[in-house]
């Protein structure tokens, strides 16, 4: 990766959107595989975990729109992006939409644990003391942001499954 001064904010626009999903999904899993919560809570949640991921990274692609929003060329877009690969495959997230892959919730989990890398990485190199403590410091708020996030994705699709089941009903 590009350690210039330009590349460090994208990289963390993507631990932003991408790098707090796997504790996400790994939480919902456990709570989903305690027997207490094994009725219809499971198979709901579980099952928007994908769909929540490509929310995600629908809001991520809304993001680089609106960054690219002046000046759509391919001049400028390949001048202003310097973590090329990185972006594209956070922009790769927004096809679980697509329902045969969304019914695999683990590769969502696999896609995401790229950006979840950055992250451990990070912190193995603040504890082995070659690391600057503010880079750290940054990559934990943003980590925190990204489990918001995530958790706010996952939330709204719930509410609005539940009131999709509610009103069918009706």
């Amino acid at each position: 990766m590009d350690n210039n001064f330009f590349a460090y904010p994208q990289k963390l626009e993507l631990l932003a959107f991408f790098s707090g999903y796997p504790l996400i999904y790994t939480i919902i899993i456990f709570i989903a595989g305690n027997q207490q919560f094994k009725n219809n809570f499971k198979s709901r949640i579980v099952s928007l975990l994908p769909f929540a991921y490509a929310l995600v990274g629908t809001f991520y692609l809304g993001l680089q729109l609106k960054n690219f929003y002046s000046y759509y060329s391919i001049g400028n877009i390949t001048f202003t992006i310097q973590q090329p690969y990185l972006m594209a495959w956070g922009l790769l997230s927004i096809l679980f939409w697509i329902p045969a892959l969304g019914k695999k919730t683990i590769l969502s989990l696999l896609h995401s644990l790229v950006f979840f890398f950055f992250i451990v990485k990070d912190l193995f190199l603040q504890l082995s003391g070659s690391y600057d403590k503010d880079i750290t410091r940054n990559d934990m708020k943003i980590y925190t942001a990204s489990l918001l996030l995530n958790l706010v994705a996952i939330a709204l699709l719930s509410l609005l499954s539940f009131l999709y089941t509610r009103f069918k009903k009706v």
